[in-house]
């Protein structure tokens, strides 16, 4: 197993809470590093229909097999069980006696919120990161942004066009029916992959709803669908108003630029190195990288991007409390004057004295006038 950075948070967690809940993508090694962490819990999924029709039926006498705790995968699939875990975590003074693991964001924090708060932990947890895959040596961004992430593909070597198209049709076919029937899957694909040659643009959810044929108040839930299930991320806007016309509609983004990458049918590293939207992928790749970061701390995000109607932008923002750091980033690997003009209009109406560039090269710098210019190699020290 590769090692996780969120590791010792998840120790740190289950030291101070009753439950820690870890959630993110199906595939993205939940399971796999709460065995790790948790070597003596006995681990129960809850896809399994005996497990979690004994979990459902007898709530009671299932959790009472675990008289230490035990690790619940996949609790999404049986809701009802967070209210008898509730008042067995209440009668228990011990901390970090159960894990959860879920794959379904909305559902799973709904549910938990009701039942569990004050006693759980929250901690996301994506495909690997790229400081975590870098003992198996990053150094070509090609190849970084069109693998991925997910771990059946970077430890267990399995091709990336055997493994997403399966992937994605296991996702549409079971674990959207589990969020909600659809009764238009094959509407709901397309959305996939209309989102992908969107991915790094305002969301117009009236657009794609004259793409797909259906309402506006669809497509708004089917987002939320990509979203709950951490296929996409919407990058909120920052709305403090250094200028009274201020875009107020969020970016959308890709959790996994494998998963980015295969929806637009892009095969090989040759194809992703010309292909007309490397650019977005690669802003796609920083900002993931980035909530990666936070998540791993266990964490909320902190990111933003702003925009004016006359057209001035910066394309991450990184809230840090006392101050707002904006981060250009940029797809050449040659440095031109051109990667600070929004940074340094920016700065001057915000007053903020420091930014930086992020981009393709290698060459790392520090100009006198607060800018910073880091290599994508080094989005893991953000």
């Amino acid at each position: 197993m590769l090692p996780r950075i969120a590791y010792q948070k998840i120790v740190s967690l289950a030291s101070a809470f009753k439950a820690v809940a870890i959630i993110g993508p199906r595939q993205s090694g939940k399971t796999t590093l709460t065995k790790f962490v948790f070597p003596d819990k006995p681990y129960v999924s809850l896809e399994n229909p005996e497990s979690r029709s004994f979990a459902l039926e007898d709530p009671r006498g299932f959790l009472g097999q675990f008289p230490d705790g035990a690790i619940l995968d996949e609790i999404q699939r049986t809701p009802e069980l967070l209210s008898w875990l509730q008042q067995r975590l209440d009668e228990d003074p011990r901390n970090g006696t159960f894990i959860l693991t879920g794959s379904n964001n909305f559902l799973l924090i709904e549910k938990i919120s009701q039942s569990l708060a004050g006693r759980v932990a929250y901690l996301d947890l994506l495909p690997f990161s790229q400081g975590e895959l870098k003992n198996l040596t990053v150094d070509n961004l090609n190849h970084e942004m069109l693998y991925g992430g997910y771990p059946s593909i970077r430890a267990q070597g399995v091709p990336p066009e055997d493994w997403f198209p399966n992937y994605v049709r296991t996702y549409v076919e079971r674990d959207v029916r589990q969020i909600k029937n659809l009764d238009n899957l094959l509407a709901f694909e397309r959305l996939l992959s209309l989102c992908a040659a969107r991915a790094g643009q305002l969301l117009n959810y009236s657009n794609l709803s004259v793409e797909l044929g259906v309402d506006v108040k669809t497509v708004k839930s089917w987002i939320g669908i990509l979203q709950a299930s951490y296929l996409v991320y919407l990058l909120p806007p920052y709305f403090k108003n250094y200028s009274k016309r201020v875009v107020k509609t969020p970016k959308l983004y890709f959790l996994d630029t494998g998963l980015l990458c295969h929806l637009l049918r892009i095969e090989s590293v040759d194809v992703l190195s010309n292909h007309p939207q490397r650019g977005e992928i690669f802003e796609n790749y920083i900002i993931t990288e980035l909530l990666k970061n936070r998540f791993n701390q266990g964490k909320q995000p902190n990111l933003y991007f702003w925009r004016d109607r006359p057209g001035l932008e910066v394309d991450v923002l990184i809230d840090k409390g006392t101050s707002i750091h904006p981060i250009e980033i940029k797809s050449g690997q040659t440095i031109t004057s051109s990667y600070f003009k929004n940074l340094r209009k920016w700065m001057d109406l915000s007053g903020e004295t420091s930014g930086s560039v992020i981009y393709a090269g290698s060459q790392p710098q520090h100009r006198s006038d607060g800018i910073s210019v880091d290599s994508w190699v080094n989005i893991d020290q953000y």
